[in-house]
């Protein structure tokens, strides 16, 4: 059954924690943590010490997304008792495999995120290493963004990879999604789908998030 990743990129910052808790309880199963460091994307969003703000406020897992140059710098200060996964871009990533390496030194997931001009046969040599694949479908550094379909062919690619490998990452998505693909991206293969401007801007995000929950499991492959 496919999973839902709350981004709080479009959340209300002003009262974070109570959108946070509400919407995880109405079925969100992961917090997605968009760190940008306006390098590598043009936005600055926020630091550890707001992922840290959140502990123990849901029991649900967090999702952090370094959208960062240099990642192996931040690793650290994101690591806590709630981090499941930490995620890296490819192309921010000089040594990708030293990278993922030591996230998992943390006892942390490590994943790979490959923006939507980059192909998956890039991660070819990481795939027994990662935990989680990230396809963008969208281009970093905003929330509230068109969905890109060459997505879909990217999730394809990663879904035979892994069953020729027999291999257990799992393959996430984010950026555009929405209540209209969502079946769609679901049924390609995805086990991880991060939503965040269609639940946090809804005129009701609890009821959005329970659509969202409804609509996940009716699809579950």
């Amino acid at each position: 059954m496919a999973q839902i990743s709350l981004s709080i990129l479009s959340g209300d910052f002003s009262k974070l924690g109570e959108q946070v808790v509400s919407i995880c309880a109405a079925g969100a199963d992961l917090v997605h943590l968009d760190v940008m460091d306006g390098h590598f994307v043009p936005e600055i969003t926020f630091g550890s010490a707001v992922s840290n703000s959140l502990i123990g406020k849901t029991d649900k897992p967090f999702d952090v997304h370094l959208m960062v140059e240099t990642p192996d710098k931040f690793i650290a200060g994101f690591v806590n008792n709630q981090t499941k996964y930490i995620v890296v871009h490819q192309e921010a990533c000089i040594h990708l495999d030293r990278t993922l390496n030591f996230i998992k030194s943390f006892g942390v997931k490590c994943g790979v995120a490959i923006n939507p001009a980059t192909i998956p046969e890039t991660l070819d040599y990481v795939l027994d290493i990662a935990d989680q694949i990230l396809v963008m479908s969208v281009n970093p550094g905003y929330g509230g963004q068109k969905f890109i379909p060459s997505a879909l062919e990217k999730i394809d690619w990663l879904v035979s990879a892994r069953d020729a490998g027999r291999l257990s990452f799992k393959i996430a998505i984010d950026g555009g999604v929405n209540e209209e693909n969502l079946a769609q991206v679901i049924s390609a293969g995805t086990d991880i789908v991060v939503i965040g401007s269609a639940i946090c801007k809804a005129q009701n995000p609890v009821e959005s998030v329970e659509n969202f929950r409804r609509i996940a499991d009716a699809n579950a492959r």
